[in-house]
């Protein structure tokens, strides 16, 4: 799972090992270890109807529905977004990059835009 922020929003992207393990556990997580402390980042299901999020010790945890999550595992359906009082939230599958990477994408989806 990569995290991404930019001004008031945070984008979630996921491979295809992270939504199978979401939609098998009901979380994925990672850190960031910066020697005497860590950045933790959660995606956690949650029973309520929207995506939501909140950040408290050092733990940046972004919650999605259940709905959402069978979506992701189940369905061409890229991602999902939605504004949490001031800060824009988005969740969608990692896609291959188009120009060249040294990063490993052997776990993305397929970018649809390279068939074209």
């Amino acid at each position: 799972m990569k995290l991404r922020i930019k001004n008031n929003g945070i984008r979630y992207r996921l491979t295809k090992t992270d939504v199978t393990n979401l939609a098998k556990y009901g979380i994925v997580k990672e850190k960031v270890n910066f020697g005497d402390s860590e950045l933790v980042y959660i995606l956690q299901e949650t029973v309520n109807n929207e995506l939501s999020a909140d950040f408290k010790n050092n733990i940046m945890t972004m919650y999605i529905p259940k709905i959402m999550i069978t979506q992701l595992a189940g369905t061409d359906k890229v991602g999902f977004e939605n504004s949490y009082g001031e800060v824009q939230l988005l969740i969608e599958k990692d896609f291959t990059c188009l120009d060249n990477t040294d990063e490993d994408q052997s776990d993305n989806y397929p970018n649809p835009l390279a068939q074209k």
